[in-house]
């Protein structure tokens, strides 16, 4: 019987390390784009982009493909030079942000139209944004402002301006 002991403590312990492992890896993939974040633009920033703006669309919580960890609230504004928003996305690592033919509300919708959008370039703050347009991209082609998870192909959020 002692043995029995013994092999049941090893497997527990194996067990809890393994647990504490997977815990800390999905804390370090969720926390560390929060913690290397750059600053976030002032609402004054945000603001002076917006008012440069052709277009304005509403980030909203509620949409299909949205859930507690993917998420985007605040209003979007959609320019020929930026694109900002003043609001928030849950935090997240490797998110891209898309200009989209048309609107869509979940990962299935986007990854059919996704050769058919644009990659307008990174997110790298989780409250208010600005992301420049790049060079030769037109914005009044589009419909729709999409947040994506590149690395675990999630959707996060998305809004129609137009």
């Amino acid at each position: 019987m002692p043995g029995l002991t013994r092999m049941k403590k090893i497997v527990l312990l194996l067990a809890s390390h393994f647990v504490v492992l997977v815990l800390g890896f999905g804390l370090g993939v969720y926390l560390l784009p929060i913690l290397t974040a750059p600053m976030t633009p002032s609402a004054a920033i945000v603001a002076a982009v917006a008012g440069s703006s052709d277009f304005r669309g509403t980030f909203r919580r509620d949409l299909q493909g949205s859930d507690l960890l993917h998420w985007g609230e605040g209003e979007v504004s959609v320019g020929k030079r930026a694109i900002a928003l003043m609001g928030k996305v849950a935090p997240g690592p490797d998110y891209k942000l898309y200009l989209v033919p048309e609107f869509v509300e979940n990962e299935a919708q986007f990854l059919k139209l996704k050769s058919q959008s644009v990659r307008v370039g990174d997110i790298k703050t989780f409250e208010n944004f600005v992301v420049p347009v790049p060079e030769g991209v037109d914005p009044a082609k589009y419909t729709t402002v999409l947040v994506w998870c590149e690395t675990f192909s999630e959707f996060i959020s998305a809004a129609k301006y137009r």
